[in-house]
């Protein structure tokens, strides 16, 4: 059975602060209820994440995402049926202040080592990006 998968990018809204572990643990919740796998990778400025299932459940979640108030500027960078699961499980990412930047590319590196070599490349290049802002 074919499975969707879909990446995007979005900004924190201006004046929002987000709590990643709150996040993090609805994000858990949710997804397991859905079916759903991916990454989230989260600093306090951007989010980027990949969602993985049936695309029905995928769709459902993005406009959930898309509707929120924390999110700004939300960008498709992909959207694609796969014939399996890049991502095993749902895990996330996190860069917090004074966060060691070689050990989160390498734990994004780890997470993202069975997806696609643009996956990980949008991933790898992202975290790149924002260690150099």
């Amino acid at each position: 059975m074919a499975m969707f998968q879909l990446v995007y990018v979005s900004s924190v809204a201006s004046g929002r602060t987000i709590d990643v572990r709150e996040i993090l643990a609805v994000s858990r919740r949710n997804n397991r209820i859905a079916g759903l796998t991916g990454m989230l990778y989260a600093d306090s400025r951007r989010f980027l994440q990949v969602l993985e299932g049936d695309e029905r459940d995928v769709m459902a979640t993005f406009e959930r995402i898309k509707a929120d108030p924390r999110h700004r500027a939300v960008v498709v960078l992909s959207r694609r049926e796969i014939a399996e699961r890049e991502f095993g499980a749902w895990e996330m990412a996190h860069a917090e202040p004074g966060h060691d930047a070689d050990a989160l590319l390498a734990r994004v590196d780890a997470l993202a080592s069975g997806a696609s070599a643009a996956v990980r490349a949008t991933f790898a290049g992202f975290v790149e990006a924002r260690r150099a802002a």
